[in-house]
């Protein structure tokens, strides 16, 4: 059976928690997508339920848009909406805001070509405009030499002077002439009669670089034909220079005029709550309507979507809190941005061609500081089965893009909750995995001690996981651990016992060989023989030593007695036993009052002399020290000789672990002294240490054992 374990379980949430905020992410862009795409869709029915409001109406679409094979820039001019009347004072204030629109006009507009013509002689910028019913246009002209008409003179055409030329309403032209006395205001003359005309009114103001003049005069008397010239009289013995807009003396080469529609504007002002930007255009791409603004147009998708003051505890912590941090990721739609066609002429792109092919058509355009995307949709307009025009929609793609972001917030903070819920219960399961480990250690380490013996057992977890498997297996190795343990301590006595009957046996048959006469070879044979079994004999001592000191400490009951006079009556038989040997002593001089067992402690104090008398070199001391120190009696033995090897401190105390070399092996040695020093330490609850003096030139050996209250 397949066991659902740790591993797979994290590998599983984790892969849930990643593939969460990326599902989500990759849902809100594909429905974007669709948004966007919907978007398009309903822009172009808008546009085709505008233009089925103008198909088959030839009253609302002036006569020209159809006879003009081609519009020239220039030539044919185009009256923008104005904002605001213009106020007639020379000074131009008033068409600061439509500077970009004004059309220069060079030596290209001369009537008769000159080379040598300069700008400075004569040129101009012009624009003309309308506002409520009357027609405004704007002369900036730059001229080297000025000439008023005289006071007192009848001719208007003596001097620099206008020229306007139009066709009425109802076909008939009509040309008239402006030639200012002085600066102020202006009015026209039939250029026919000579008569004053005072529909046409204007003001003349003088410049450092010519003049400028700004006209007016009704719409009503306007048709479709419009031009302007400048005549420029530097000198009555020389031909004027006329620079204009398109050729008055002949009413057929007359420049086109276009005005926006009126009625069609009235059309599409119902349609300016549409949420788009409209404009109906003629076959020659020029604007006849406009309705809307663009940064107003972001489309039906951002109703409902404008930013609500926070209503409760909730969406006041998001506000503050979530919201700028999911801005960093995020863009805000921007409705302040750079808009080409805020104010055009004529239009221009792909789906405006298509359209006026009669095809429906759509496209998307960057605007130029790439703050916004603009769709645009056109559709055709149909009369006699002629396109006559089309009808263009903008809309930003702000309402979308908000959409999307308010999308994005909702999943971001699903994405928060889900990930703080799964945090907690992680936190939870690794604190549960981490507490069970943690046990798992501790009853580890409590079944095993300091010096590896196996003290106790591992009770081990039923559970289908790898921390159940881990628990099972410690608590199986620790029990084989323990058996083979116990046959390792049990060894010695074993070996001890069941050695001493054959070694009786040698030694009394060598006893016996002894008291035979030998011969000088038997003999030395003999003697080797009976060197063995001495060895031998010394060997079964020990193992038996340290066994009868286990079992005396698990029968031992603690008794009071004095340290200090322990350690004090061992040494003086230490320095009647090894007279050839010195030693240094530093024996407090109070009692060291201790419970336990005085043979256990000269026991202990005896395998540290030995162990230092074998280790001591020639001619060196050994030092004892004996002292007490925060209720612990502190007992010293140092020796000057071989240092420890790096890393054997804390195992030269383990049972049969010795670091004599080869040449201090001639008497037998299994490794046990130590093993009995530290299991009197034991037995008293103290400890001992070993390591390498201060001067690096010997050991010193350190036992801790506390004292009675």
């Amino acid at each position: 059976m397949l066991r659902f374990g740790l591993r797979s379980k994290f590998i599983v949430l984790s892969c849930f928690l990643f593939l969460l905020p990326w599902l989500g992410y990759e849902y809100v862009w594909e429905m974007e997508k669709f948004l966007r795409q919907g978007q398009e869709k309903t822009l172009v029915g808008t546009t085709r339920a505008l233009a089925t409001a103008l198909h088959e109406r030839p009253a609302l679409f002036d006569e020209q848009t159809n006879f003009l094979d081609q519009v020239i820039k220039g030539r044919d001019l185009y009256a923008y909406n104005l904002k605001n009347p213009i106020q007639l004072d020379g000074k131009l204030t008033d068409w600061e805001p439509y500077k970009a629109l004004f059309w220069h006009y060079d030596k290209r507009y001369l009537q008769k070509t000159n080379k040598n013509h300069q700008a400075s002689d004569l040129s101009f910028d012009h624009m003309v405009g309308k506002f409520d019913n009357y027609l405004y246009a704007v002369f900036n002209v730059t001229d080297n030499t000025l000439i008023y008409r005289a006071k007192n003179s009848l001719s208007i055409t003596n001097n620099d002077h206008f020229k306007i030329g139009l066709k009425t309403p109802d076909g008939q032209f009509n040309s008239y002439i402006i030639a200012p006395r002085q600066d102020g205001w202006v009015n026209a003359f039939n250029a026919n009669t000579k008569a004053p005309f005072t529909k046409i009114q204007g003001y003349f103001k003088r410049t450092q670089t010519g003049y400028t003049v700004e006209l007016r005069f009704p719409l009503a008397m306007l048709g479709n034909k419009l031009g302007f010239a400048i005549v420029d009289t530097d000198s009555l013995n020389e031909l004027p220079n006329v620079m204009s807009t398109s050729n008055l003396n002949n009413p057929s080469d007359l420049g086109s005029v276009l005005v926006p529609s009126p009625e069609i504007s009235r059309i599409l002002k119902g349609m300016g709550h549409s949420g788009s930007r409209i404009w109906v255009v003629d076959n020659h791409h020029r604007v006849l309507a406009q309705s809307g603004t663009i940064q107003n147009a972001d489309g039906v998708w951002a109703d409902g979507l404008k930013n609500q003051p926070p209503q409760n505890a909730w969406q006041r912590f998001e506000q503050t809190y979530l919201h700028p941090l999911y801005y960093k990721i995020l863009t805000r739609p921007e409705n302040e941005f750079i808009d080409t066609l805020h104010d055009v002429a004529s239009m221009q792109g792909s789906h405006l061609v298509n359209a006026l092919k009669g095809q429906p058509a759509s496209s998307w355009r960057l605007t130029p500081d790439s703050k916004a995307v603009i769709l645009s949709a056109a559709y055709p307009i149909w009369i006699e089965d002629k396109v006559i025009g089309a009808v263009i929609a903008e809309e930003t793609t702000n309402g979308v893009r908000t959409l999307r972001n308010k999308s994005l917030e909702k999943l971001f903070n699903v994405i928060l909750a889900v990930m703080l819920i799964g945090t907690v219960t992680l936190f939870f399961f690794a604190s549960r995995i981490s507490s069970r480990i943690r046990r798992l250690r501790d009853t580890a380490e409590q079944a095993i001690d300091a010096q590896g013996r196996v003290t106790g057992s591992i009770s081990y977890s039923d559970s289908n996981d790898e921390i159940g498997d881990l628990s099972r297996s410690f608590a199986n190795i620790v029990s084989r651990l323990g058996g083979y343990t116990d046959y390792l301590e049990n060894m010695s006595s074993r070996l001890s016992h069941e050695l001493r009957t054959p070694v009786a046996v040698v030694r009394s048959s060598l006893e016996n060989l002894q008291s035979l006469e030998q011969t000088e070879l038997s003999q030395k044979y003999l003697d080797r023989a009976s060197e063995g079994v001495e060895r031998l004999g010394k060997i079964i001592t020990t193992m038996s030593e340290a066994t009868r000191l286990e079992q005396s400490i698990q029968s031992n009951d603690p008794e009071p007695f004095d340290l200090r006079s322990v350690i004090n009556g061992c040494m003086q038989g230490y320095l009647l036993t090894y007279p050839k040997q010195l030693f240094t002593l530093d024996i407090c001089p109070n009692s060291l009052p201790m419970q336990g067992a005085p043979e256990f402690i000269a026991q202990l104090l005896d395998k540290l002399i030995n162990n230092a008398l074998e280790f001591s070199q020639a001619k060196t001391a050994i030092n004892v020290t004996l002292q007490s120190k925060d209720s612990q009696a502190v007992l010293g033995v140092s020796n000057t000789g071989p240092l420890l090897p790096e890393g054997l401190s804390e195992h030269i105390f383990d049972s049969m672990v010795s670091v004599r070399s080869q040449h201090m092996q001639q008497q037998p040695h299994l490794g046990l002294g130590l093993y009995i020093v530290r299991l009197v330490c034991d037995y008293h609850k103290g400890s001992v240490s070993a390591q390498n003096n201060t001067q690096n030139n010997g050991v010193t050996f350190t036992v801790s054992l506390p004292l009675a209250n």
